[in-house]
């Protein structure tokens, strides 16, 4: 362990990361559908590593093969574009209902408005200048990403700004272990400069950017299972204001073919603050039938705890049924091990989701997902049910 490192510095990770992550438990991306379909993800959006505005094909596949019935005869096509091949602007509203459950604690059951954002997009400079922009208008404005890209996305870009990093798998699901524990999500965006690579069947990003627990001043309190994915031991912290010198280095290669596809990612952040941290994923998809398979693994390798560096494993099995067209039935199971080297503290997660779109643009999600870890944690122990209704264009 590094000994300039405050006692501290591993629960501000913690901090950083789960304020974060609990911002949205559920963002906008599903390559469940890209493995079904064999496209890649920027194929139906503007963001090479997909999630956010959709492509006019994007919106055309919406409209036509995903949804269960099409659009009357004779109705308007909505394919995004304000401005023919310049401007394209689009949107994502979720709501839900959700229940929650914990051990020895009321049950919370309520209503709330998830997110509301609008995607801008200008080419400058057709298929080689353009500005991106994707902001939250609610519950609270945000902006996830802004930035300019250099280049043609289908065959080698920069971009420099504030945009999501590339690791793994971009699920919808923003509370799955491997998404939480690594940090790398889409409610964690941040601020440097991509280079990415597009050819027939690989696709290469490499990304320097600033680095989630090196965002400024961080405040932290004593904590005791206040989420899933935290120290099942006590921790107590003081409020800091301290700023942190460090950069992240990411990087993520990945191979697709029509059938299957499968990638490896590497992440590496410098942190005075936080502590340092490496990271390694590997993740691959795979069609049978109407059934897709997905699957990922990361090793993190957290510094800055009193005991030393803790390595941790999260892991994703997920299978994703085209029970019939619009309509999707999603499995998942998780494991999480916070330490390799503390026995008996393993967690697991297992989900089951119903995805019907009955129209295009209009997608409803009811879903039941159970946690499990030590017992005395009763945060790790949660139950949640939720009903959800998503419109987007």
């Amino acid at each position: 362990m590094n000994s300039a490192l405050p006692r501290w510095s591993a629960p501000v990770w913690l901090a950083v990361l789960l304020g974060l992550t609990l911002a949205s438990r559920i963002a906008v991306a599903e390559p469940y559908i890209a493995i079904q379909t064999g496209y890649k993800c920027s194929a139906c959006h503007v963001n090479p590593t997909g999630g956010g505005l959709r492509t006019t094909f994007g919106d055309v596949f919406v409209e036509n093969l995903l949804a269960m019935k099409m659009l009357p005869a004779g109705s308007p096509v909505w394919t995004g574009q304000v401005v023919q091949d310049i401007l394209r602007v689009g949107g994502d509203l979720r709501t839900d209902y959700m229940r929650t459950a914990v051990p020895q604690t009321p049950v919370s059951a309520q209503f709330s408005l998830e997110q509301a954002r609008v995607y801008t997009d200008l080419s400058v400079i057709p298929n080689l200048l353009g500005v991106y922009i994707d902001e939250e208008v609610a519950p609270g404005a945000q902006t996830m990403e802004a930035y300019v890209r250099y280049g043609n996305t289908s065959d080698w870009y920069i971009k420099a700004g504030h945009f999501y990093l590339p690791f793994g798998w971009r699920l919808q699901d923003q509370t799955a272990f491997v998404r939480e524990v690594t940090g790398i999500n889409m409610n964690t965006p941040d601020t440097g400069v991509e280079f990415g690579l597009e050819r027939e069947h690989w696709e290469w990003q490499v990304d320097a950017t600033n680095g989630a627990a090196n965002q400024g001043s961080s405040s932290t309190s004593s904590t005791s299972g206040t989420s899933s994915t935290t120290s099942t031991s006590s921790t107590s912290s003081t409020s800091s204001t301290s700023s942190s010198s460090g950069y992240m280095a990411t990087t993520q290669l990945m191979y697709t073919t029509t059938a299957w596809r499968a990638g490896i990612a590497g992440s590496y952040t410098q942190s005075s603050l936080a502590g340092n941290r490496d990271m390694a994923g590997l993740f691959a998809g795979l069609r049978t039938g109407p059934v897709a398979w997905l699957g990922e693994a990361d090793v993190v390798q957290q510094a800055g705890y009193s005991d030393g560096t803790h390595t941790m494993v999260p892991t994703l099995a997920e299978m994703d049924w085209l029970l019939h067209k619009g309509n999707n039935l999603k499995l998942t199971y998780e494991f999480y091990d916070p330490d390799v080297h503390v026995a008996h503290n393993q967690q697991t997660r297992w989900s089951v989701v119903y995805e019907l779109t009955p129209i295009p643009f209009l997608q409803i999600r009811a879903g039941f997902r159970r946690y499990q870890g030590i017992p005395q944690n009763n945060a790790q122990n949660e139950t949640l049910a939720f009903l959800e209704a998503h419109g987007f264009f």
